[in-house]
């Protein structure tokens, strides 16, 4: 199996390339479910591109249950607009067999930077992970499977409260380190809400291994703009919401039947840009923002820290 005869450019390559803000960023979506969410999807995509992300991620779905829409919009990505696309690949419910193919049909986009994930059982993201009898049991495998099939470029997940699948943080440090020893470029850290827990994930994979701490650690933000929908996330995620932020928003929500929306998402922009500020100073190398297929938010973030957005927002974008 071959790759793209004219390859993309690797997500190292843009993230050391000349940024229009202080630092270059990149967005997550989600394949959309219907007519009406892939309209929106294509808005915020459309918004994004005029900014200039460094990449654009494409998520899977559990246990791949979105995969050809995946695959789809993937594609439509890398042949209809300017940006990056990286496709997400995960392990849970597919044969090797499966898994070749999907990567192939990738390689026949002309996709060559994938997110190999271990992946959330369908159904229940934080039930029992069964390998699937033809497949592959951790990420590192699939990581080490893409680099078997051609010219590709793989970047994996990183959990800066631990996997909660991991008995401690040295084990998920370990396994995080066995990834980009397998082959793995760089990592995207899961959401989280104090910017401490991922400067000791990068403090603890340098001291694990200086070589892999050296490839880019790029932390996931999102802009709250609503409570009961981040704190499900966290939920399904295993992030905790430290108490003081759980205040913050709780506050902004307010005492009513249902919460203050708009109250909750100004304090989502303001935490978020916040926690970016932070992680600029630090030296990150990306911010990666989960746009949950929506621009307004982010693009209000990506100003705060003095990216020139001009009034590329449409109107109808509304979170």
């Amino acid at each position: 199996m071959t790759s793209s005869p004219t390859p993309a450019p690797s997500i190292v390559d843009r993230l050391s390339a000349p940024h229009r803000g202080p630092v270059p960023f990149s967005v997550e979506f989600f394949p959309p479910k219907d007519a009406e969410a892939e309209a929106r999807l294509w808005r915020a995509v459309r918004t994004f591109e005029r900014l200039g992300p460094a990449f654009v991620s494409m998520t899977y779905g559990a246990g791949g249950t979105t995969r050809d829409r995946t695959v789809r919009i993937t594609g439509e990505l890398a042949a209809q607009t300017t940006l990056l696309p990286v496709a997400h690949l995960t392990a849970v419910n597919h044969s090797i067999d499966e898994l070749r193919a999907l990567v192939g049909a990738y390689a026949d986009q002309g996709i060559t930077n994938l997110l190999a994930l271990r992946g959330d059982p369908p159904g229940n993201p934080l039930g029992e992970w069964v390998k699937h009898p033809d497949g592959v049991e951790y990420a590192e495998e699939l990581v080490r499977l893409i680099g078997e099939l051609g010219d590709f470029h793989t970047g994996v997940a990183s959990f800066p409260e631990g996997h909660h699948r991991a008995p401690d943080l040295d084990h998920d440090t370990r396994a995080l380190v066995n990834k980009l020893r397998a082959g793995a470029e760089y990592s995207i850290t899961q959401m989280f809400f104090d910017v401490e827990h991922f400067l000791r994930l990068r403090d603890r994979l340098v001291a694990a291994d200086p070589e892999q701490g050296a490839k880019p650690l790029i932390p996931g933000i999102m802009p709250v703009t609503s409570l009961a929908s981040v704190r499900r996330q966290a939920e399904l995620s295993g992030s905790v919401i430290p108490d003081d932020v759980q205040a913050r928003f709780a506050a902004a929500a307010g005492d009513g039947p249902e919460e203050d929306r708009a109250a909750v998402r100004a304090v989502g922009i303001d935490f978020a840009t916040e926690s970016a500020e932070r992680l600029i100073a630090e030296g990150v190398p990306c911010l990666h923002f989960c746009s949950l297929n929506f621009a307004k938010a982010t693009t209000e973030v990506l100003e705060r820290l003095g990216l020139d957005v001009g009034s590329v927002v449409p109107a109808t974008a509304s979170s």
